[in-house]
């Protein structure tokens, strides 16, 4: 006897949602994100950078509501401000994932949002189905510097 087959929507593709990723590596870490915004199944807008600085060099990869999420990047840049200049040094990485995950417990029923934290290295994302944008922050002990490549300016790389 065997089990019936479940509903058509089990097996169909899901073309919504976001993708954030951070991968450490010796010396750093690396973040990444997609650079749409859905509504539904409907894309409003497709360059959205979605990496965030929290402070000079730790960022956030932002998913969820983006308005939510853009909320809480403000209030823990703003919070991270504040501390840095009470402390007078640069804040830990471990103080802003602190904060945002105090927010986000906080405001878990009002806010729909989840941010990944990192510092030090690299952070980048990618688009490369609609052409999109490349948005790279270099992080190293002397602060961030963003750029911003559009698509068709962006390497290839196949297998071979």
């Amino acid at each position: 006897m065997s089990a019936a087959p479940g509903p058509g929507w089990l097996s169909e593709e899901v073309k919504t949602g976001t993708t954030i990723i951070a991968v450490e590596f010796n010396g750093g870490v690396v973040l990444g994100s997609d650079s749409r915004v859905s509504a539904g199944e409907t894309v409003v807008n497709r360059v959205m950078n979605k990496l965030s600085p929290l402070h000079d060099k730790i960022y956030c990869a932002l998913s969820g509501s983006a308005a939510d999420a853009q909320t809480i990047a403000e209030m823990v840049n703003y919070q991270l401000d504040v501390h840095s200049t009470e402390i007078g040094e640069d804040p830990q990485v471990r103080s802003a994932a602190t904060l945002v995950k105090n927010i986000s417990y906080k405001y878990k029923e009002e806010l729909s949002a989840h941010l990944i934290v990192a510092a030090l290295s690299l952070a980048m994302s990618r688009d490369g189905s609609s052409g999109g944008v490349a948005y790279i922050v270099t992080i190293d002990e002397h602060g961030a510097e963003e750029k911003v490549i559009l698509g068709n300016d962006l390497p290839s790389f196949f297998d071979q």
